[in-house]
């Protein structure tokens, strides 16, 4: 046994097979597709941009309409503005969009990932730029083999150029959203400065940070790393699983159907020839963003794009099959030979029945909560360094700081009241003028009688109303100290 051929050969250091950690990267040439999916995809693709890059040039009541101003600490979308203190709708945002990403793999997979991630969108976008120059998969894969030449040099520069300039307008776009884009775009075209200082560029050191790094991530990530991102970086890949179960529509080749494959004439008799309906021609792996063969079975690398059902769906009708060799099907539709309707009807299972109720339940409360918002902010805080002091004889008086925040875009017209202990006054009542947006801070002075109420603390309470709005009122507790 110790002399067998096997145990001589891996005793020889110099034949030992060194095995990489890491699988080198293969570089995918993906082949443009078109079909019902393909369209789906471009249009999400549209959509999504046309809200990205246009949102920060709307206009509303004079101002930037999404305006995320942290400066100012005021996050404007719309007619709505968000201070600080409204941090529960952020959260209630991200609850929403995680559930509702659970419910959309639950019910179809990687929905997200295949139409509307930002990676997949500018990927899609970065690669009709490159089809747009180099041509298609086999014009690039030609032209990655030619030597450099003046006609390669001047193809690759003329498509890293327009993903360079796309990539700048995107970190553009994105630092616009923080700060006011018209503005931003002055400075970056050098014809404004502050006020009174004369033109030149006034860009500052973060905004200039911000549209670089954000360039250069869309950049690096759409246009070299590609489905790197996905496999590698992406943590959905991952646990995306844990959220499939055998009635999760997923995009599936049909083994029984399509096997044994092979290569055929359009008018051959396949079943003379012992063969199924998959040609075996490898489109579905040349059309795959993320170079994987779908008829492997479902991989965490796939995004769930569907453009190999697009791709298999073309070469089924040009040999005259039936479409649906590679379709969104359920494993137990694969497995119990469902029919579609009875596909859609599993699909409302209670996993989605409870997903769909918890999701639906937090939507119309937040919606509730922001329309029965009160646009208006209230905080006490006691002149700590005069707790309570003796005024005209009998007359006991504390100091507060009364910090008075109209959210609203208009003025009112605010007046303090306080009650709580018997004989509890105002001194020196007034109207007070805050403008839209801002926040006013306000010295405010309470009396009691003092022979009318025992040492000790007393609890009240501040009452702020609009003079010109009855509804709007913001109520606040402290305490009345008397010594």
């Amino acid at each position: 046994m110790n002399d067998s051929p096997k145990k001589t050969e891996l005793s020889k250091p110099d034949e030992l097979i060194e095995q990489p950690l890491y699988e080198i990267r293969r570089e995918i040439y993906s082949r443009a597709v078109s079909g019902w999916f393909a369209r789906w995809r471009w249009a999400l693709v549209i959509f999504t941009q046309v809200v990205y890059y246009g949102g920060p040039w709307l206009v509303w009541n004079g101002r930037q309409a999404v305006l995320f101003d942290l400066v100012a600490r005021k996050f404007y979308i719309f007619g709505i503005v968000f201070w600080p203190q409204d941090f529960i709708y952020l959260t209630g945002l991200l609850v929403v969009s995680a559930l509702s990403l659970f419910l959309f793999t639950a019910v179809a997979g990687r929905l997200w990932c295949g139409y509307a991630c930002p990676q997949t969108v500018y990927t899609e976008i970065f690669m009709w730029i490159e089809r747009s120059i180099e041509g298609d998969r086999l014009a690039r894969m030609r032209l990655d083999q030619e030597p450099l030449s003046a006609r390669k040099f001047g193809l690759k520069a003329a498509k890293h150029g327009l993903w360079v300039a796309l990539a700048l307008w995107t970190g553009f776009t994105f630092v616009g959203y923080f700060t006011p884009i018209h503005q931003l775009a002055a400075e970056f075209a050098g014809v404004a400065a502050a006020p009174g200082q004369g033109g030149g560029p006034a860009l500052g050191p973060w905004e200039i940070f911000w549209v670089l790094f954000y360039g250069f991530a869309t950049y690096g990530n759409a246009g070299w790393m590609r489905e790197q991102v996905c496999k590698y970086m992406c943590p959905y890949a991952r646990f995306q699983s844990a959220m499939f179960d055998p009635d999760t529509l997923v995009i599936t080749y049909d083994r029984e159907r399509g096997e044994p494959r092979g290569p055929r004439a359009r008018n051959a008799d396949m079943k003379s020839l012992g063969l199924g309906d998959c040609t075996d021609c490898g489109i579905c792996v040349q059309v795959c963003p993320t170079g994987i063969d779908i008829r492997e079975g479902l991989q965490y690398e796939c995004i769930g794009c569907a453009a190999c059902i697009d791709g298999c769906n073309k070469v089924m009708a040009r040999f005259g099959y039936p479409k649906g060799l590679i379709r969104y099907t359920t494993e137990n539709a694969l497995a119990q030979k469902l029919a579609p309707r009875q596909v859609l009807a599993r699909a409302l299972r209670p996993r989605v029945l409870v997903y769909t109720a918890i999701l639906w339940t937090i939507i119309i409360a937040i919606g509730i909560a922001l329309y029965t918002r009160v646009p208006l902010k209230v905080d006490v805080i006691r002149d700590r360094a005069n707790l309570s002091r003796e005024v005209e004889g009998r007359w006991v008086e504390n100091s507060y700081q009364l910090q008075i925040m109209n959210t609203e875009e208009v003025p009112h017209r605010f007046i303090v009241r306080a009650s709580g202990v018997a004989t509890l006054q105002v001194a020196d009542e007034q109207v007070l003028e805050i403008p839209g947006a801002t926040t006013h801070m306000v010295a405010v002075r309470l009396r009691v009688d003092a022979g009318k109420l025992s040492a000790g603390s007393h609890k009240i309470e501040f009452e702020v109303a609009a003079a010109d709005n009855a509804a709007i009122v913001a109520r606040e507790r402290s305490i009345f100290l008397v010594r």
